[in-house]
C-alpha cells in the first residue's frame, strides 16, 4: 500500500489501558487518520481514590484526538456515539486494544474492513481477560500476539497474523513488564498487517475452536499463596499477579503482601521444616515451600510501607522461624 493510501484510511480506536498506548502511537506515526478514540470513563485510582483518566485518554489529548467516554455501548449506535448526524459514517477500520468492554455486534460491520483486535496470546490459547497473567502462572515458556478480525464472540474471530514471544528468555519481575513488551510487539505487528490485509495479501484464517482455552478475571482471592505448592509455582503466581490484584499471605493475623521474590538460585538443600516457615539462607530471607525455598525480596505488611525482606526482619526479628499461613 502506498503512503497516500494509508493517509486515506480512517480508523476508530477502542482502547483504555497502558497496553493500548503503543498501538495508538504507532498508528499516528504510520500516518493513519484516527477519527476518534473510544475509551472508558475516568475512574478513582489509588488509596485516596483520585478520579483519574485512563492512560489512552492522556495520550490522545496530547495528540489532539477526539475522545469519547461512554458509560455503556449497549444502547448506543456508533453513529450516535461519535455524534455524527444526517451523514453516512465513513470508517474503514475499527481497532481494539485492551478496551475492557464488549463491542456490540451491530458495531462490527460498520467499518469497511470490520474490527481488528490485538490480543496478547497465541489464539486460540488463552482467550479472555487475563491471558498474560495466566500464561505466567501456568509456567508457559512462550506466548505472543494475535491480530484477529472480531466477531460477536470473545476472542473467537479469524486470525490475520500471529507473532511468538519467548517468556523463558525474557527477564521480568511482574506481569506488567511482560505486558508492556507484548504491547510493543502488538503495535508493530498491526502496522505490518493492516496494509497487507487491505490489499488482499492476507486472508483471515479461522481459529481451531476445539483447541481454545479460556482465562478468567483475576481477583484478590486468587492472590492468596499456598505454601504447600512448589517454589516455582509460587514464584510464577507472584510474578503473574503483581502489581494487580497482588499476592499475599497471613502473618500474625495480618495480611503480608508479597510483592517480588526469586527462586533459591544456588541449589541449597531444603531443611525439613513445615511449609510456610521463614528461614535464613546465606543472609537472604526465604520461605520453605513444598519443594525448595522461595526467596523474599519486596514485602509489605498490612497498613505498612513496602520494604525489602531484610529491612522487614530488622524491624520484626520474630519474623524469622515464624510460619506464614
Amino acid at each position: 500500500m502506498r503512503n497516500q493510501d494509508i493517509k486515506s484510511i480512517k480508523i476508530v480506536f477502542f482502547g483504555t489501558s497502558e497496553f493500548a498506548v503503543p498501538t495508538l502511537k504507532a498508528l499516528i506515526r504510520a500516518q493513519y487518520e484516527v477519527a476518534a478514540i473510544i475509551t472508558q470513563p475516568d475512574k478513582p485510582v489509588g488509596r485516596k481514590q483520585v478520579l483519574s483518566p485512563p492512560p489512552i485518554k492522556t495520550v490522545a489529548k496530547k495528540l489532539g484526538l477526539k475522545i469519547f467516554q461512554p458509560q455503556s455501548l449497549k444502547n448506543e449506535t456508533l453513529e450516535n456515539l461519535l455524534k455524527i448526524k444526517n451523514s453516512k459514517l465513513k470508517i474503514d477500520f475499527g481497532v481494539v486494544a485492551a478496551y475492557g468492554k464488549i463491542i456490540p455486534k451491530r458495531y462490527l460491520d460498520v467499518p469497511k474492513y470490520g474490527f481488528t483486535n490485538i490480543h496478547p496470546s497465541l489464539l486460540p490459547k488463552y482467550r479472555g481477560p487475563s491471558p498474560v497473567q495466566t500464561a505466567i502462572m501456568n509456567g508457559e515458556k512462550e506466548t505472543g500476539i494475535t491480530i484477529m478480525k472480531m466477531d460477536e464472540q470473545i476472542d473467537h474471530g479469524p486470525i490475520l497474523a500471529k507473532r511468538e514471544f519467548s517468556i523463558f528468555n525474557f527477564q521480568f519481575s511482574n506481569s506488567k513488564d511482560l505486558e508492556k513488551k507484548l504491547a510493543e510487539l502488538g503495535a508493530k505487528l498491526l502496522i505490518e498487517t493492516l496494509p497487507k490485509y487491505i490489499s488482499g495479501q492476507i486472508k483471515p484464517e479461522s481459529q481451531d475452536h476445539g483447541q481454545a482455552t479460556f482465562t478468567k478475571l483475576l481477583t484478590r482471592e486468587d492472590g492468596l499463596i499456598d505454601w504447600n505448592k512448589t517454589a516455582e509455582e509460587i514464584y510464577n503466581q507472584i510474578r503473574a499477579l503483581n502489581p494487580e490484584p497482588g499476592t499475599w499471605t497471613i502473618w500474625k493475623n495480618k495480611v503480608l503482601n508479597i510483592l517480588s521474590c526469586d527462586i533459591n538460585p544456588d541449589g541449597t538443600t531444603c531443611d525439613v521444616v513445615p511449609s510456610g516457615t521463614v528461614v535464613k539462607i546465606n543472609s537472604r530471607i526465604a520461605v520453605q515451600t513444598k519443594k525448595c525455598y522461595l526467596i523474599l525480596k519486596q514485602i509489605q505488611l498490612e497498613s505498612g510501607k513496602e520494604m525489602d525482606a531484610k529491612s522487614f526482619l530488622n524491624g520484626h526479628p520474630d519474623f524469622l522461624s515464624s510460619r506464614l499461613e
